[in-house]
């Protein structure tokens, strides 16, 4: 095959993987979407096949991520020839997943060219899935985010499960196709054990969605009300339209509670000042959170102390009195949004280049907020598609998952979607509920087994500025964690990791040595 050949090769897979995921929801070709990559890499170099790899993983960024181009420019004011470079930096460094999976990958079959791929993608992706950090965390398990029985399996495997499923089809695939054009026949023992595994898997899967079921109708139920206020994020930061803003979100609230909500929950950064840290209770003025409503609410405000610098990104809960009850100061800080590496050495440069860059202090623990007999866990904005994070909050036994959000960053583009889709997992691994109140959208209630109900739209307050605010009710269910991946974490990634490690390093090594002494004697 010509370079030229090969390389279109994984633009081409590059391309069905970000067409698989939101918004274009065309799921199923990420179960043969690298089949063209892994036809590219046949017979190629280590090092030819990382360039390969990297260009596919490059593209898939690119079309995943293309909203990042626009959030620099038109949110972080910074010129296009600055922006554009950025953006494709962050996509390059965000392919290396595909690039180190490819290079692993010629490693393992040059020494091994027998073994199967529908084995050694799965290994290796979900390998590289595990070790590789991101800046912005997606996995290839998002595509399936709306395929309920699909996902079910990340009750035992998290996110990583899914992965290899479909790393494990797309290897299948590639036997079979390869077999037949390099007349070796069609590999049908590989098929055959990708089709079982897969069916297996999906047996799984609606067991599971009959057990939850059951255990959801039998459980407890509340409801809550999301407020999405669609407030845009520059009209966020003017502090005379503060007052419109609480209001808005004062009248959602009191409809809410005539519609039977019992706990009411506001976006990130949604209340419109500050609250000062250690506060006891709401203010008793017109800065007041709660005005014609009296239910208990978990909401999104800046905090700030005297004794502190920085001020902290925090939920707060306030119960029917007016008392606060709760403050959790977000963990997970997104990178130049909301901390600038070695930000007090270079203050004077960020400011002048990077306007829109700001500094937070950095919350230490994931903490669960007391509504009446229950525990609620919040999550701020992207906490909430951070596994790991997922793992430290379950481990406190809430009842109900809280995301507050502020996507208005985004505009109207794929991002709220692939944040909500990269969300529904953390449901389905600690078989507990969710709901998310984002300022612009998506607000959602997704349930245990990971499907998503009464989801509003996002919208853009910039193009669609009639766009009303929206006010969701639904009777979510209060259950605690249960499941194995809570227990063991992300045991099967390492499992992955460890045969990846053999297959890399030492598989087929022993079997050249013994060759070698034999032909020696």
């Amino acid at each position: 095959m010509q370079p030229l050949a090969r390389l279109a090769f994984s633009v081409l897979a590059g391309a069905l993987t970000f067409l698989s995921v939101a918004t274009f929801d065309v799921w199923p070709l990420m179960w043969v979407a690298l089949v063209p990559l892994l036809h590219a890499l046949r017979d190629r170099s280590p090092g030819r096949a990382f360039l390969y790899g990297w260009l596919c993983g490059l593209c898939t960024n690119l079309g995943g991520f293309y909203w990042i181009n626009g959030l620099l420019q038109r949110f972080g004011h910074m010129p296009v020839v600055a922006a554009v470079p950025l953006w494709w930096l962050l996509c390059a460094y965000q392919g290396l997943i595909v690039a180190f999976f490819s290079l692993f990958l010629r490693l393992v079959h040059r020494r091994a060219p027998g073994l199967p791929y529908a084995l050694t993608v799965p290994v290796l992706m979900v390998a590289c899935e595990l070790c590789v950090p991101l800046i912005f965390p997606w996995y290839y398990a998002i595509s399936q985010a709306w395929v309920v029985p699909v996902i079910q399996i990340a009750d035992l495997t998290g996110p990583l499960g899914v992965t290899f499923l479909l790393m494990m089809v797309n290897g299948a695939v590639y036997d079979l196709v390869h077999g037949r054009l390099s007349g070796q026949g069609r590999r049908w023992r590989p098929a055959v054990a990708a089709a079982a595994v897969v069916l297996v898997s999906l047996g799984y899967g609606q067991v599971r969605l009959h057990q939850v079921r059951a255990r959801r109708a039998a459980a407890p139920k509340v409801k809550v009300g999301m407020v999405q206020a669609n407030i845009g994020i520059v009209e966020k930061g003017r502090l005379q339209l503060a007052p419109r803003h609480l209001q808005i979100h004062q009248d959602l609230s009191a409809d809410l509670q005539r519609r039977g909500a019992q706990l009411i929950v506001w976006p990130e950064s949604s209340y419109p000042y500050y609250f000062e840290r250690g506060q006891a209770a709401d203010w008793r003025d017109r800065k007041a959170v709660r005005k014609g409503f009296d239910v208990p609410i978990l909401f999104g405000s800046i905090t700030v102390s005297r004794r502190e610098r920085f001020p902290y990104n925090t939920a707060l809960m306030m119960d029917r009195e007016g008392r606060l009850t709760g403050s959790f100061d977000k963990v997970f800080l997104l990178i130049f949004g909301e901390y600038v590496p070695f930000y007090e050495a270079l203050e004077s440069t960020i400011s002048r280049y990077v306007p829109e860059a700001s500094n937070f202090a950095r919350g230490k623990d994931p903490t669960v907020f007391p509504f009446e007999q229950y525990r609620l866990g919040p999550m701020i904005c992207y906490e909430d598609i951070i596994p790991q994070f997922g793992r430290r909050l379950a481990r406190l036994k809430p009842h109900l998952f809280v995301n507050i959000t502020n996507d208005a960053w985004f505009g109207r583009t794929s991002e709220p979607y692939e944040h909500m889709a990269l969300a529904v997992y953390r449901t389905v691994e600690h078989r507990i509920e969710m709901v998310r109140a984002v300022n612009t959208g998506v607000s959602a209630y997704i349930d245990a087994t990971g499907r998503v109900f009464k989801k509003s739209d996002s919208v853009d307050p910039q193009l669609t500025p009639d766009a009303p605010p929206v006010a969701l009710l639904d009777e979510v269910a209060m259950m605690q964690p249960a499941s194995v991946y809570g227990a063991v974490g992300d045991l099967f990634g390492y499992l992955c990791l460890t045969v990846a490690v053999y297959l890399v390093l030492l598989h087929g090594r022993f079997r050249r040595r013994s060759d070698a002494e034999s032909a020696i004697a």
